[in-house]
């Protein structure tokens, strides 16, 4: 997690555990912004049924007709679902046994070409502008939803490329919506540095520290009385509870699971990642994405300009088929699926032909994603391309239309405008043409 000094009495800087200041203005920020914003359509919340989500990204943009709209022109063959008259490829056919839980969207359409420029446009609904940054879709829900539990309500698991970071966070709505960063839960010996002590320093010596810096407190407010300390105690009890709760420790800590649990979801970058995104939102998390590829040795990009089939064959969908599937139904069996939306999508999509290195260029004409979770309807299908999956034929969905659906789920006002510094509103479902996105009403 990103840490701000801001300048400020030096008895911020008193108490530090590992990586991250207990009293950094920054978790302490957030806890206090967050909290003015918890109450807010409370009520709306309350009556629906989306809690939180979960993001598959699939980094670098699946080929649509080699998975959710298979076409003559691919080279894997179509096979069927437990819900009739809906096909897959035949590469999932454990997801396909669990397609009454998930619909599927073949008319998307976007409007970047080039990753960072999609990558920038497809959580965010806008495209970049040189003058302005947008928040992302995370940061959104985030910011409307509220936290709960003590948890990190916004986690990216693993780290994605460094210039598409900034791209997730919550731009100008400030730093307190901004994703927390988790290394690869794959990774022999993982923790999360910034909310595990270091073994010289205990719980028990944390509290010994609260209770002396509770006495300089005193004497320091005495002698400079200032409105922004009015509040302070809460917020910094809550950045300290955050660290020093079992809850919130347990969440991050796989070896809760059992191994059978873990060899369900994958024993890879992306499984792991996507069975910690399962902990995070089952103790109070709002937004978890788990990527899994960019970076990691075990996994690759799904940016097959290159042997296309046999990188999905091989490397690229075993993991997803296998993680989704599994998701699903843990979700389902543990009775978190109807308050948690499940998104599986890339950037963009694939060319309908292959190049002379048998790979698949980049396509954002029309492409396709799987939902479900968080009340949607399971076992649709939504639009349709061409019999090459090259365009869209019935039915375009752009991003705004799929971020309205997801925000009515969760009882988000999805008209809603921020205002940018600037002075320009900012549509939180963003469509083509600057137009407000609308809710697909099969899934509502």
């Amino acid at each position: 997690m990103k840490i701000n000094n801001c300048p400020g009495p030096n008895r911020r800087d008193f108490l530090r555990v590992g990586s991250l200041s207990v009293l950094g203005i920054s978790l302490s920020q957030y806890l206090e912004l967050q909290s003015l914003l918890a109450g807010t359509n409370d009520a709306v919340h309350q009556k629906a049924k989306a809690q939180a989500c979960i993001l598959l990204l699939l980094e670098g943009g699946p080929a649509q007709m080699d998975t959710w709209d298979p076409k003559p022109n691919s080279g894997f063959k179509a096979i069927s679902t437990n819900v009739a008259g809906i096909q897959v490829s035949e590469l999932f056919p454990r997801t396909a046994r669990q397609m009454d839980k998930l619909s599927i969207i073949r008319s998307m359409q976007t409007e970047e070409i080039d990753h960072p420029q999609a990558t920038h446009y497809m959580i965010s609904g806008h495209r970049p502008n040189a003058a302005m940054q947008f928040p992302s879709f995370g940061s959104i829900i985030t910011r409307e939803m509220g936290p709960r539990n003590n948890v990190p309500p916004y986690v990216i698991a693993p780290e994605l490329y460094k210039m598409h970071q900034n791209y997730f966070k919550g731009a100008f709505l400030s730093a307190e919506y901004d994703p927390m960063w988790i290394p690869d839960p794959n990774q022999k010996d993982f923790q999360v540095a910034d909310l595990s002590l270091p073994k010289s320093l205990p719980v028990e010596r944390v509290q010994e520290r609260r209770s002396m810096l509770a006495v300089v407190d005193r004497l320091f407010r005495q002698r400079e009385e200032m409105a922004e300390f009015a509040n302070l105690d809460t917020f910094r009890e809550q950045a300290l509870g955050m660290i020093l709760s079992p809850d919130v420790r347990r969440a991050f800590d796989l070896s809760q699971e059992s191994e059978k649990t873990k060899d369900a979801y994958g024993r890879n970058s992306f499984g792991q990642s996507v069975l910690l995104a399962r902990r995070l939102v089952e103790e109070g998390s709002r937004f978890v994405t788990a990527a899994g590829y960019q970076g990691t040795a075990d996994l690759k990009s799904w940016d097959t300009h290159s042997d296309n089939d046999k990188s999905l064959r091989e490397t690229l969908t075993p993991p997803l088929d296998q993680a989704l599937s599994t998701l699903l139904e843990d979700l389902d069996q543990r009775g978190l699926l109807e308050s948690t939306v499940v998104i599986a999508m890339g950037e963009f999509g694939r060319t309908p032909h292959l190049n002379p290195g048998n790979g698949r260029d980049h396509w954002p004409h029309c492409w396709s994603l799987v939902l479900g979770g968080g009340g949607l309807q399971g076992g649709q299908v939504v639009g349709a391309s061409d019999e090459r999956g090259a365009y869209v034929a019935e039915r375009r969905v752009t991003m705004g239309d799929m971020f309205a659906t997801v925000y009515k789920a969760f009882g988000i006002d999805f008209t809603k405008t921020y205002m940018h510094p600037i002075g320009r509103p900012v549509k939180i479902a963003n469509s083509i043409d600057d137009k407000t996105g609308v809710p697909i009403q099969e899934l509502i």
